[in-house]
């Protein structure tokens, strides 16, 4: 058994502002403020971390607008039971709030005996239908009792009443999701308030969560990830990982489970190959290597461990589901409010499939998960259980333990996805700690609330100007083409992090891009995020379409490049690696670096060669030769559509220098622009002549 070095992918450090704890006179937090300065709004969605108190910033504006609005009742609706708690009775008053948030005992469902499964339950449907006759004003449940209901009262049923929805990722505007299907009927008859509230607003699938004709009719609330850490009193880095090993995971796992550190741990499905298929056994196994057993206690459920020094610790089983009333105890345990600062409680939990989105455990240090899990979502929400800020805690961390491929070319053929995954889900999480990226053409002058440093903006230079309160960055970059139509800049404004998730999702990006030296970074910053832009943008004009391809590659290779400077392993900056400080450092330095930064320049930045470092330090030589071979050998001739394509890009190329592009170019990528224009005529003789 090895374990690779740990070399985090991300390392974040915070600026400890102190900003984020901070309340005003109504007793509300820097994202609650901001989130109820929009409560008249009939379609509200707050995009917001974990830990920023979207539930509490809910508790605000539900009751102003019950109480001020009009609104006869409002409806809390969360993914699971666990959830519920988040949304339990608060004295709001006691830190300067008009009103109490209440819910009465029978209308939160979510305590409601009963499993917490995706199926109708005939009490909990009915009980919607009474509290809707009633007076009462608070009603809370699962996504999967609402929609229920919904199907059983009618859309008419929820008139003038608020539609909480937390978790909105949940939510797609596929056919095939019903409470997505059931939101754009609740909007098109347009008499219910809706208030949407998720941490992480894209989804591990490529479908958009709303269409853009809804998502237009929502004011939206953004709270990033950078204002949120920098504004702790007590974290002072987030570092995340993914390491590989070889052999058994449960071998593997010494390496990297602390038990000085307090973790959640998630193991592998049992139809993962990580897994020895059977759970339970896993659990026990990990106990062992702890320490020794020394019973579990009967208040709690939680195990007790004796570790080699003496130390006993406590840890949570939630992976073994036998015994609904065993399970039932340990979840109470860890949900029970009077130990929710208590960091002795618990030391080490262990689960499958809980303890995500929604688990609110502020100790947690570590989250450390075997396996890649179903999507980027689900990572980015077992991230968020370690960034909890908390006396004491100055450092959180996300492992993900992955097995190394086999050195054999059927055995990496099957294995290197969850490679791929490990790595997207490490690029995306450094593009939602990056600050904010506001893009202009050069010479487009200051903007306001814009520090640019000292002399000011200075016209004809690389001009950077930075918002250190909200994290925003503003980018001068030659030839860049402007959003012209309200949607485009919604889009370049708030969603560019969702064009970058489903481009670091696209698998033969990833592979060509990392494991083909061969492919050049137009193929991929122009052709397949110009597709990518096309597929999910279609009702955009072109010009639209090149200026949000434009801005989603300009955000994600600054970010690619100031971490290279940052952590000195750029190729034009060579040095030893040293601490990453908040990536502003490294964009600033790379704009100073850079004589006229250009969109060109931009486009022939390969978005994965830093990840490409990262994982050539952590994954074993033979391996990583092999699975470049592989990768290399399934490069295929330029089809038609690429074709199409890159005949495309050679007009804007005719346009621009007043020639085709030359096939015996020194330029790799006119000589591709080339190749592509003599590929489409062949198709296009094909065709024509049948």
């Amino acid at each position: 058994m090895t374990t690779s070095k740990p070399i985090p992918a991300v390392s974040f450090q915070t600026a400890r502002t102190g900003a984020s704890a901070k309340s005003n006179a109504l007793g509300m937090r820097p994202m609650q403020e901001r989130a109820y300065n929009k409560r008249g709004e009939q379609y509200l969605l707050i995009k917001s971390p974990p830990a920023s108190g979207k539930s509490r910033a809910l508790m605000f504006i539900a009751l102003d607008k019950l109480r001020n609005q009009g609104l006869k009742q409002a409806l809390i609706v969360v993914p699971e039971k666990s959830i519920g708690g988040s949304f339990a009775d608060e004295p709001l008053s006691n830190y300067g709030f008009w009103a109490d948030w209440v819910v009465k005992p029978q209308w939160n469902l979510c305590n409601a005996p009963g499993p917490d499964e995706d199926r109708a339950d005939p009490s909990k449907i009915k009980a919607v239908g009474q509290f809707l006759e009633s007076s009462d004003e608070v009603l809370v449940c699962t996504h999967a009792t609402f929609r229920f209901a919904v199907e059983r009262l009618g859309i008419e049923a929820f008139d003038n009443r608020l539609i909480a929805v937390d978790e909105f990722h949940h939510v797609s505007a596929s056919a095939d999701n019903r409470l997505g299907s059931q939101l754009a009927e609740f909007i098109r008859r347009d008499k219910a308030h809706i208030v949407a509230m998720t941490g992480s607003y894209f989804r591990g699938d490529a479908v958009p969560v709303l269409t853009p004709e809804d998502e237009a009719k929502f004011e939206t609330v953004t709270y990033t990830y950078y204002e949120q850490l920098n504004g702790y009193e007590h974290l002072k880095a987030l570092n995340i990982g993914y390491f590989f090993y070889t052999g058994r995971y449960l071998e593997a796992i010494e390496s990297v489970l602390d038990p000085s550190k307090k973790t959640i741990v998630h193991i592998p499905s049992v139809n993962s190959r990580e897994s020895t298929k059977d759970k339970v056994k896993e659990v026990e196994e990990i106990m062992e290597y702890l320490g020794e057993w020394q019973g579990a206690d009967p208040q709690t459920g939680f195990h007790r461990v004796k570790l080699p020094d003496g130390r006993v610790i406590k840890i949570a089983d939630l992976v073994d589901d036998s015994d609904a009333a065993k399970r039932g105890k340990v979840l109470a345990a860890l949900k029970d409010s009077a130990h929710k600062n208590d960091r002795d409680h618990v030391d080490i939990i262990i689960a499958l499939g809980m303890a995500k989105e929604g688990f609110d455990w502020i100790w947690c240090e570590h989250a450390l998960t075997v396996g890649y899990r179903s999507s980027l979502t689900e990572i980015i929400q077992i991230i968020g259980r370690a960034t909890r800020d908390a006396p004491g805690k100055d450092t959180a961390t996300f492992t993900n333990l992955i097995a190394e491929p086999d050195a054999s070319e059927a055995a990496v053929v099957g294995a290197i996805n969850d490679t791929l995954k490990a790595i997207a889900a490490s690029l995306l999480m450094e593009q939602v700690l990056a600050p904010r990226f506001t893009f202009s053409p050069k010479d487009c002058g200051p903007l306001e609330d814009f520090d640019y440093g000292p002399g000011g903006y200075k016209p004809g230079e690389n001009n950077v100007g930075v918002r250190e309160d909200t994290g925003q960055l503003h980018f001068e970059i030659k030839g860049l083409v402007e959003p012209k139509s309200t949607e485009a800049q919604r889009i370049c404004q708030e969603d560019l992090n969702e064009v970058i998730t489903q481009f670091v999702q696209d698998k033969p990006s990833l592979e060509q891009g990392l494991f083909n030296e061969e492919t050049l970074p137009q193929e991929l910053t122009q052709l397949r995020m110009g597709k990518i832009v096309r597929d999910r943008y279609p009702e955009l004009s072109a010009d639209d379409q090149e200026a949000v391809r434009q801005h989603a590659i300009a955000a994600l290779n600054l970010t690619q490049k100031a971490k290279a400077i940052a952590m000195g392993t750029a190729t034009d900056t060579p040095g030893e690696e040293r601490a990453n400080t908040a990536l502003i450092d490294g964009i600033r330095q790379f704009s100073m670096d850079v004589r006229d930064l250009d969109i060109d320049l931009v486009d022939s930045i390969n978005p994965f060669a830093e990840a490409y470092s990262i994982l050539a330090k952590s994954m074993d030589e033979k391996v990583l030769k092999q699975v470049q071979s592989v990768i290399s050998a399934k490069k295929v001739k330029i089809s038609p559509e690429e074709a199409r394509d890159l005949a495309e890009w050679a007009l804007r190329f005719k346009k621009e220098r007043g020639r085709l592009p030359d096939i015996n170019s020194q330029d790799a990528w006119e000589k591709r622009l080339a190749e592509g224009v003599a590929a489409f005529a062949r198709y296009r003789a094909q065709a024509a002549n049948g």
